[in-house]
């Protein structure tokens, strides 16, 4: 089966693996010339199930628990299984006893000297914290970059920035469209939800896995990259404006960092960035079918965690369509009997 996947993010990718591993011949195509400028490239890279159940539905969890071991296989070394850290200011204690209530009992509780023990350059900064141990971490960028060189040394043709030799889709047995945020206004029910983020450089503080600190107007993640960096994330705007980040979210970001440790305040800022999510009213993606397409989209912030089990079910249908192409017509089917 020829199959046509449109969009180069993190749905994409895992698309075009699923189908890859089947057996089917796969091309690529962006309107972007390159990884960078996605929603995947700006993302957090946590594959967290259990602390997403605070806002998020049972689905998400139940779809998001296998994310680790795929991200395993298809990249292996790249996941980093080190769990997540939830913390808070002692004023807003009450914060962490919500959120464990709502978490899926994933969590063990820390008192100061188990948050030390963990996390070193935390200690005497939190009375109490969360640890979720099935939790892992993966680099977006490392992850993306990887998945397109894997597919590409298997064979998976990519067409980036290219619009002078983008084909048709009808020179394909099926497309299937990951488009994300560059469906909004095509796609029904779709919306763009903005998130903006950071990088900071020090070498004043180490983190082994994301932090998040839980504070009634700006709770914020930090996730550790490697060489000293660390992702600082993320506002969820429900805005559709892809411009630079605000400069109140850049402050908001920039104190919760310095609440959450002090060193932050010597860092260098490296970069900001924003980046349009894709989301449905449910906030919950989906895998949608029709004649001109098999459309994966709407995975709002969970982009990582739930990509994979997207792309499972959009090559399940995949495979389907394949094998009633593949049988003999019901006439012919008769006469093997």
């Amino acid at each position: 089966m020829n199959v046509l996947v449109k969009g180069v993010g993190v749905a994409g990718l895992a698309v075009a693996v699923e189908l890859a591993s089947r057996g089917m011949a796969i091309t690529v195509t962006d309107h972007r010339p390159s990884l960078e400028g996605s929603a995947s490239w700006f993302a957090g890279g946590m594959l967290a199930p259990w602390c997403e159940c605070e806002s998020a539905e049972q689905a998400v969890f139940d779809l998001g628990r296998s994310a680790s071991d795929w991200w395993e296989a298809a990249l292996p070394g790249h996941v980093r299984r080190h769990g997540t850290l939830v913390v808070a200011p002692l004023r807003d204690a009450g914060e962490l006893a919500r959120f464990a209530d709502r978490t899926m009992d994933g969590a063990t509780w820390l008192d100061e000297e188990g948050i030390a023990r963990l996390e070193p350059a935390l200690a005497g900064r939190f009375r109490q914290g969360l640890f979720f141990p099935g939790e892992a971490h993966l680099d977006p960028r490392e992850a993306l970059v990887g998945l397109q060189q894997d597919l590409a040394g298997r064979g998976v043709r990519f067409l980036l920035g290219r619009s002078d030799v983008v084909p048709a889709d009808n020179d394909f047995d099926r497309v299937v469209d990951c488009t994300g945020s560059g469906a909004v206004g095509k796609m029904q029910g779709l919306r763009g939800v903005r998130g903006e983020m950071l990088y900071l450089h020090s070498t004043e503080i180490t983190l082994s896995r994301p932090v998040r600190l839980l504070h009634p107007r700006y709770p914020l993640y930090v996730v550790p990259r490697a060489a000293g960096r660390f992702m600082v994330g993320a506002t969820m705007i429900e805005s559709e404006d892809n411009g630079p980040m605000a400069v109140r979210s850049l402050m908001e970001l920039l104190n919760a960092a310095y609440a959450l440790h002090p060193a932050f305040a010597e860092a260098r800022l490296m970069e900001t960035g924003t980046g349009i999510r894709p989301a449905f009213a449910d906030n919950f993606p989906r895998v949608s079918v029709d004649a001109d397409a098999i459309r994966v989209n709407g995975l709002y912030r969970h982009g990582f965690l739930l990509a994979p089990a997207m792309a499972g079910e959009a090559a399940a249908v995949l495979a389907r369509e394949a094998g009633r192409l593949d049988a003999p017509p019901q006439n012919q089917r008769r006469a093997f009997r």
